[in-house]
């Protein structure tokens, strides 16, 4: 009988948290060792689970020296603390064509998920070529709305309960949204949020003027999160499974009727002038309220589009699938799946 080990792909973005913002915010950078040693908890933990295979995407950055040398330590002490991991072989380019690279190759590997370490930007690159295999975000960007803020230790366990069956599907994985935009014959992805602003040309990418914010489209509005999504979140919260979303019209201080005091980025506070907000329905597409312009997608601005071009926003529903890390762990404590042993009644 042919043995099929369980596998899952990790996507270590070395140079996220490296925009604009990191200047003009008061942002922290992560260091390629606190990198690493994230990878070497999730590894840890999924081999923990029965997890017998990791993929990972190749990188300059210095990830995989100190994640090598951390697997060496442990097998010098004769601990088998790690499952088999496996570098992805192709020439490394440097960009987010590696990313796109790393997530295809995984999923025709056929790894049951893909573990994201990145931002916003990281994330949604995933998404955009991973195809049907779930993901779990860990947050490592500057700006983080979609990762949700956890120890990497507890989303390394719940990816292993969940991909080794040990938590029935239903209560392992999650659906989400995403926002599709069109320009012409150019086809883009938000899993955030979707920003137009004034200005045409991309320049440094992330989004700090906030005098050229004109509209504002989110998959889900949090409060507690900053960035773009923030605004929609400190008018009107949406949760990540409610059907729909947010639409936000936005105008300079002096024609807006609300003036929301909103964090940006990390410790970067601005006031955005708001002319109203109303619910964004799923499978409707939205036109700009501009002719001219760019658009920025989950906070970097990756189109520009004039009064010539044909442009839609299109909310999608169950567009992906992510690791329900708290539902697992919640399963996993009311069924004792980390009871190794029990000498008590429960």
């Amino acid at each position: 009988m042919l043995f099929m080990t369980t596998a899952i792909g990790i996507i270590a973005n070395p140079v996220s948290a490296r925009d604009i913002r990191r200047v003009i915010a008061n942002a922290t950078a992560l260091q390629i060792t606190d990198r690493a040693n994230i990878v070497l908890r999730v590894l840890s933990c999924v081999k923990a689970c029965g997890v017998g295979k990791v993929y990972m995407m190749p990188e300059n950055g210095g990830i995989r020296h100190h994640v090598r040398r951390g697997i060496d330590r442990a097998e010098n002490q004769g601990l088998k603390h790690f499952p088999v991991l496996e570098y992805l072989d192709y020439k490394i380019s440097g960009t987010v064509e590696d990313t796109f690279r790393a997530a295809r190759l995984m999923q025709e590997k056929g790894v049951s998920a893909i573990v994201v370490l990145g931002g916003d930007g990281t994330h949604r690159a995933v998404v955009t070529a991973c195809g049907d295999v779930p993901i779990a975000g860990i947050s490592t960007g500057t700006n983080n709305a979609f990762p949700e803020h956890r120890e990497p230790t507890i989303t390394g366990l719940a990816v292993g309960l969940a991909v080794t069956g040990k938590v029935p599907s239903a209560e392992a994985f999650l659906p989400n949204k995403k926002i599709v935009v069109r320009v012409n014959d150019q086809e883009e992805i938000a899993l955030v949020d979707v920003a137009v602003v004034t200005e045409r040309y991309i320049g440094a990418r992330a989004l700090w003027r906030t005098e050229t914010f004109r509209e504002l489209f989110v998959t889900f509005a949090d409060p507690e999160v900053i960035g773009m999504s923030a605004i929609a979140g400190l008018l009107s919260p949406v949760t990540r499974l409610d059907p729909g979303g947010l639409h936000v019209r936005m105008a300079p201080e002096d024609e807006a009727n609300i003036i929301l005091d909103t964090p940006i980025a990390p410790g970067y506070m601005r006031g955005i002038g708001v002319r109203d907000y109303t619910a964004m329905k799923p499978n409707v597409k939205y036109r700009p309220s501009i002719s001219d312009g760019s658009i920025a997608l989950d906070g970097e601005r990756e189109l520009s589009f004039t009064r010539d071009d044909d442009v839609s926003i299109e909310l999608i529903p169950d567009a992906f699938r992510t690791v329900n890390v708290s539902g697992c762990m919640q399963y996993a404590s009311r069924h004792g799946l980390m009871r190794v042993n029990q000498k008590i009644n429960a």
